[in-house]
């Protein structure tokens, strides 16, 4: 008989309804940023977080989403490792590599058509999902070093990525197109009128979706709950900890140091205001320190707010592609109901449909993003039902 059986339930259902809850509370947070983005007023050409143009509840509504994508990367990786209870490790091996070529295809088709609107796909943007694909390859040939080499592979990457902010190649060389991909965001040529974004270089992603895996280690089904929840505790607050002191040094971790502003409001921006492309040192702790804070607070807990986030966690990739759709679809009615014409709207000059000087204000835009996390309830619901009654493997993929 497994551990795992021998298991009383609810400790089990509480340990994966923690890591399903944290996932689904940043991917709400995260339909913010992307409601933002397309329907508040000129959403898609500001900085949000230009502290010489920007409002405190405008930044705030920017920086709040930014837990979304690390917690999803490294969650990702620790959805891995629990998968290891289930599969061998080369079978494991095999599915992560299958799964993140998969994803790698899916971000540069379906997503990409359902951020630009646009099918000649004139522009490519290799997002959040193509990282996460590119991180289970890599992790595919990982998971087979001892744990501790992969931790420390993991811890590598992130403390010392930063150190390579400096380095460039000749633009239109091989090595710079190979560098665009791993740790500099870029715009690259791919032919007459085409051209593709490095939006998430993969390098910090891969340390991050190792560092989830080998944080799986502590969600063993014989790892006590006490345990692993003062563990979960304690690298919480010693990542904040780690920032607070670095960030302080402000001479390592982030390409952009904090400086004082014209208020003591805005100085505190400035100092948590972070390198996101490609999440920088001290974004990342920033960042997962809190999401792992919240896993030590929810282990164990059963509560029935929970099982509302629980329902976008458990079907991301469709929640993910879904509200994109949904939530570009309105912004584009908007232009209409605004008196743009439908021939005056160019889904091919990199705006994806975006017309400058139109938009809600950002009261409304809140609105808009609860109405479609609203919406987007009943589909996750019945998308997940139908995920677990089903029995193909290919909803593994899904």
């Amino acid at each position: 008989m497994s551990v795992t059986a021998t298991l009383p339930l609810n400790r089990v259902a509480a340990r994966i309804l923690s890591i399903d809850a944290v996932r689904g509370i940043v991917m709400v947070i995260m339909a913010l940023d992307h409601t933002r983005d397309f329907i508040h007023y000129n959403g898609f050409f500001y900085n949000a977080t230009d502290l010489n143009t920007t409002t405190p509840i405008l930044f705030l509504t920017r920086w709040i989403t930014h837990f979304c994508a690390p917690t999803f990367v490294f969650l990702a990786g620790t959805s891995a490792y629990l998968m290891s209870r289930k599969k061998t490790r080369p079978e494991l091996s095999v599915f992560l590599l299958t799964r993140g070529l998969w994803l790698m295809v899916f971000d540069i088709t379906v997503v990409n058509l359902t951020i630009w609107f646009d099918l000649t796909f004139s522009v490519t943007a290799l997002e959040v999902v193509w990282a996460t694909g590119f991180g289970m390859v890599i992790l595919s040939g990982l998971l087979f070093l001892p744990q501790r080499i992969l931790l420390a592979i993991g811890l590598l990457i992130l403390f010392g990525h930063n150190a390579l902010d400096d380095v460039a190649f000749q633009p239109g060389t091989a090595m710079n197109i190979i560098w665009s991909m791993l740790h500099q965001r870029n715009a690259i040529p791919m032919g007459p009128g085409r051209i593709a974004f490095t939006s998430y270089p993969v390098l910090p992603w891969i340390g991050i979706i190792i560092l989830g895996y080998c944080l799986g280690e502590l969600f063993r089904p014989d790892f006590g709950p006490e345990k692993r929840q003062r563990m979960l505790k304690w690298i919480g607050l010693g990542a904040i900890s780690l920032f607070i002191l670095i960030r302080t040094l402000n001479s390592y971790g982030d390409p952009a140091p904090w400086a004082v502003q014209k208020m003591p409001l805005f100085t505190f921006f400035s100092f948590i205001n972070l390198t996101k492309y490609p999440p920088s040192l001290l974004y990342t702790l920033i960042t997962l320190g809190p999401a792992i804070l919240l896993l030590s607070w929810l282990e164990g807990k059963r509560a029935n707010w929970m099982q509302f986030f629980v329902v976008y966690g458990r079907v991301p990739l469709f929640y993910f592609v879904v509200h994109f759709f949904i939530i570009h679809v309105l912004a584009i009615v908007l232009l209409l109901l605004d008196g743009i014409p439908w021939w005056d709207i160019n889904f091919q000059n990199k705006t994806a449909g975006m017309v400058p000087n139109h938009g809600l204000s950002l009261g409304l835009t809140y609105g808009v993003w609860i109405v479609v996390v609203l919406v987007m309830y009943p589909l996750c619901k019945a998308y997940g039902r139908i995920k677990n009654q089903s029995r193909s493997p290919i909803w593994s993929y899904l």
